[in-house]
């Protein structure tokens, strides 16, 4: 409780650094923020050609049934891989400064996740215009699912940005896994067609439950199980503290290593 009582009194760094990252992601660029809006756009009508002119995947609105699980997916995987080389790449302000180094995590995990609530204005447009009902419980749930999903990922992001310190070639292994675990995951095609066998070990995937919420709202129209919601936040609660456990441990030697 004292360690996170002392990163709350470093808010205005978080703060600080989040609007750093954000400001310095579209320096120079001519549409700035209007990427955030831009960029979902065009991928959907790629994802659209691609999957419901030249594959046809099969599935009703398949556009929205990938933009909605992609979005998520996407903030997830820049967590985990792009969270891993974050302390690297503010080695110098480690060695010069005193501060809880858990700051930098999360104020890397929580520009990423400003990014996707960007994005998410343009899921939400395209879900009402593609005709989906959108119910009281399921708005009222999306913000605990972004919640969840959020705890989640900054867990992940504290352990792959501790462990890269140590193991360098670590970035590169992640990025690979994040590949493989995007086709593990229930975002180009539904569960259904998982071999029942494989079903045990395919729901230990910890992104499932919350692509699962995202789509009982915005592609479904209802509001989530409460199993699903339960198990999710079980997940990244449980996520949250084993990342920060492991990275309160290998943190000691950060300015040696660094």
């Amino acid at each position: 409780m004292s360690r996170l009582k002392e990163i709350y009194e470093y808010r205005l760094m978080i703060t600080s650094l989040v609007k750093r990252d954000l400001r310095g992601k579209y320096k120079g660029s001519v549409l700035g923020f209007m990427w955030n809006f831009v960029n979902p756009l065009l991928q959907l009508l790629v994802y659209n050609m691609v999957f419901s002119i030249i594959m046809k995947a099969g599935i009703d609105k398949f556009y929205l049934y990938l933009f909605v699980g992609l979005i998520p997916w996407l903030f997830f995987s820049a967590s985990l891989t792009g969270g891993s080389t974050c302390i690297i790449a503010q080695k110098d302000l480690i060695k010069k400064i005193r501060f809880p180094r858990e700051i930098i995590p999360i104020s890397y995990v929580t520009s990423q996740f400003v990014n996707m609530l960007l994005s998410f204005i343009v899921v939400i447009a395209v879900s009402v215009v593609s005709g989906v009902r959108l119910t009281i419980g399921g708005i009222l749930c999306l913000p605990l699912i972004m919640i969840v999903e959020y705890i989640m990922a900054l867990g992940i992001a504290f352990i792959s940005s501790a462990l890269t310190v140590y193991l360098r070639d670590l970035e590169h292994i992640l990025a690979i896994l994040a590949m493989a675990w995007m086709y593990a995951s229930p975002i180009c095609y539904p569960e259904s067609m998982v071999p029942e066998k494989y079903l045990a070990l395919y729901r230990l995937n910890p992104v499932t439950p919350i692509i699962n919420a995202y789509r009982a709202v915005l592609y479904e129209g209802r509001t989530p199980d409460l199993t699903t919601l339960l198990a999710a936040t079980g997940i990244g609660l449980a996520m949250l503290v084993v990342g920060m456990l492991i990275f309160a441990k290998l943190q000691r030697r950060f300015a040696e290593e660094l």
